[in-house]
């Protein structure tokens, strides 16, 4: 599990989390009763109440829920943790259900390596982090990196550091009233127009009206 991704469970099953290669995590959990769940998934077009999956990765379409809630746990920013509920709940069993099967489990060496290159990304999204850097830093081979890397967090690296920046960028947007321009460079764009065009890609919108709406 890496940030930005959900971890599913469907009525019946059992599970357990544990961090085996790090701690200090914050995880939100939402807990559905199967009634009240059924007809969620019913709305959501789903077949059955159920999902496809034990994960769903840090995909784009769970972006904009993940940047929402990082701003509510780490500032002044109100959210009904309810409506997200409801939208978390049918982006799950939609989401879950398109997803391919997941692929063999990577060695154990090898995942604890990633996950601190993981760790690295979350620490400071915005400094330089090239392929290269990041599999020197996991002392593994680019090709050997990228594959274990997609194994387990869904994304490529590149998806992964844009992603983790972009919701940086967009949590600091509703919790200071720093310039766009100077969140654009500090979040390693090299100008607004590039940040506006990645931003609107994530999000669905530009970060000004992003903004004003969680205003």
């Amino acid at each position: 599990m890496t940030p930005g991704s959900l971890m599913l469970g469907s009525a019946g099953q059992s599970f357990e989390c544990a961090h085996e290669h790090g701690v200090g995590d914050r995880c939100v959990a939402f807990w559905y009763a199967p009634a009240y769940f059924e007809r969620l998934a019913a709305d959501a077009g789903a077949r059955e109440a159920r999902f496809g999956g034990l994960r769903v990765p840090p995909l784009r379409a769970l972006a904009p829920l993940v940047a929402r809630a990082c701003a509510a746990l780490g500032g002044p920013v109100r959210l009904s943790w309810e409506e997200m509920g409801v939208r978390l709940a049918s982006h799950a069993v939609q989401l879950s259900r398109g997803l391919a099967p997941g692929a063999p489990a990577a060695p154990a060496g090898a995942v604890a390596r990633v996950t601190q290159a993981v760790r690295r990304i979350e620490q400071d999204p915005d400094d330089e982090l090239s392929l290269g850097a990041l599999a020197r830093t996991a002392r593994l081979s680019p090709y050997h990196f990228l594959r274990t890397f997609e194994r387990i967090t869904g994304v490529t690296p590149h998806q992964y550091v844009l992603r983790a920046r972009l919701r940086r960028a967009a949590t600091r947007l509703v919790t200071g009233p720093g310039k766009i321009l100077d969140l654009a460079l500090e979040s390693g764009f090299g100008d607004l127009s590039n940040f506006n065009r990645a931003f609107r890609a994530e999000f669905g919108m530009s970060p000004r009206a992003y903004r004003r709406q969680a205003g």
